[in-house]
């Protein structure tokens, strides 16, 4: 998943967003900072939201079921994995990914998972803090294996 993709879907369920938060398209456009005349556009497929609409859609939005959907229990973690292309040491607490995430390896309190939607992964530690996230597997497994062998 990249931001062409993220963009695309925000883009294409926004009007389903819109209508499950329960606001008019005036309000929507207000919220999102957008025109009213982009946001019909958009929710008739004759454009996409760009890059900035689409991050305070997940954003505000973070909720709904269908914003859940798209990316699971977690939405600004893809974004935020997508902007910065990886994370590395941001510790932020999490749910232990009991719902939207496969665990692909445990090893010295430290657990690799993949969420199910986004296919992004992450490594929690012992306390279900986010450590590290990133697209890559590759890069993640290298990560994963630093950190279970205590190499920081």
């Amino acid at each position: 998943m990249n931001r062409d993709d993220i963009i695309q879907q925000v883009s294409e369920k926004l009007r389903l967003i819109r209508t499950e938060a329960g606001y008019t398209q005036d309000k929507m456009a207000e919220i999102i900072g957008v025109s009213k005349k982009t946001l019909v556009q958009i929710e008739k497929g004759r454009v996409l939201a760009n890059w900035s609409t689409v991050v305070a859609i997940c954003a505000l939005f973070r909720e709904t079921e269908t914003v859940q959907f798209l990316f699971g229990s977690e939405p600004l973690e893809v974004i935020e994995t997508v902007a910065r292309e990886g994370i590395d040491y941001r510790k932020s607490k999490t749910l232990g990914g009991r719902v939207w995430w496969k665990v692909l390896n445990r090893d010295n309190g430290f657990i690799l998972q993949q969420n199910i939607l986004s296919k992004h992964f992450r490594i929690l530690n012992e306390k279900n803090y986010r450590i590290f996230s990133s697209l890559d597997e590759n890069q993640s497994q290298q990560r994963f294996k630093e950190l279970a062998q205590g190499k920081d």
